[in-house]
């Protein structure tokens, strides 16, 4: 009965019944213990989510959304329209996922006890456990599918994996505090450091460091359009732009408050959750302008892949 009541928690509260096409936002909303669906053509909120235990972390993928509720220790696997069809409850510290469509495998990073959880992504049933360094945090899979990348905050590093095999390949210094990080389109790695206000580049197939290049006070999520990388900082309430070609500054763009998960849609924006502003700000990676600002429900922390490009039931 108590899996039947957690179920009915997670059940969305519907504000919209027609079909939307184009770029979604599913905008995990921590005070708020919600999710909030942005269709971010119109500006619309078509739903809002009910979700329990504070959610933060998030990834869209396979035709559905898996939210984690770190409060609650619960993983969530929703469809799109907003109806629970698994749920897990994970001992430990659950707070970045990753989804690999290929192998249909859910990754959760256990902030407290040093360790992923690799879940089917149908059932949310463990899998296995990965061991990481101290305080694993964001996630991120390569465009390949072929490395699963882990910031390992308190231990000052990030370490690569081989999702399909599960084996740990190597494991590579970086700045201080790791948190956010993604893979640029040709593959390279970047990590931003919240302890040393920079991004750490590299090429995870040497696992050798390339640069380390200087952002705004305490970096946290990293996206990629228009040839360019953009990293939230938290503390500035900006977003640092920076050139894949020569990893060189490009601008500093002001955000709303306290700037946290990004993420690019398909035809080139950015979209960026702002935590103490209750909005998501949208920007044109070739402009570099604000095209809209969207309300959102308290607390907006889209801490991973929050983005869906496609066609709502």
């Amino acid at each position: 009965m108590s899996r039947l009541r957690d179920l009915a928690l997670g059940l969305s509260l519907t504000l919209a019944a027609l079909p939307a096409a184009g770029e979604i936002a599913f905008v995990t909303c921590q005070t708020g213990d919600a999710v909030s669906v942005l269709d971010l053509d119109t500006g619309a909120e078509r739903a809002r989510w009910e979700v329990p235990g504070k959610p933060a972390g998030i990834a869209v993928g396979g035709g559905a959304v898996f939210v984690v509720s770190p409060d609650s220790k619960t993983v969530r696997r929703y469809g799109l329209s907003g109806e629970v069809t698994a749920s897990a409850r994970l001992d430990g510290g659950p707070i970045g996922a990753v989804y690999h469509p290929g192998l249909d495998r859910l990754f959760v990073s256990d902030w407290y006890n040093a360790r992923l959880w690799a879940l089917d992504g149908t059932t949310l049933e463990v899998q296995a456990e990965l061991p990481t360094g101290a305080a694993p945090a964001g996630l991120a899979l390569s465009p390949d599918g072929r490395l699963l990348a882990a910031a390992e905050r308190d231990a000052d590093r990030i370490s690569l994996y081989d999702p399909a095999t599960l084996a740990l390949l190597r494991s590579v210094p970086v700045g201080s505090r790791p948190f956010g990080l993604g893979f640029a389109p040709d593959g390279r790695l970047f990590v931003g450091n919240v302890g040393s206000n920079d991004v750490t580049v590299i090429t995870p197939a040497r696992g050798a460091v390339l640069a380390t290049v200087s952002v705004g006070e305490r970096p946290y999520g990293v996206a990629f359009a228009a040839g360019r990388a953009f990293v939230t900082n938290q503390y500035e309430n900006t977003l640092s732009v920076i050139s894949l070609e020569d990893l060189s500054p490009v601008a500093t763009l002001e955000t709303g408050e306290y700037p946290e998960g990004i993420a690019a849609t398909a035809d080139g924006r950015i979209a960026v959750a702002n935590w103490f502003d209750n909005t998501l700000s949208v920007i044109d990676a070739e402009t570099l302008e604000t095209v809209s600002v969207l309300d959102t429900a308290d607390g907006p922390r889209a801490f991973g892949a929050f983005l869906f490009d496609g066609v709502l039931p």
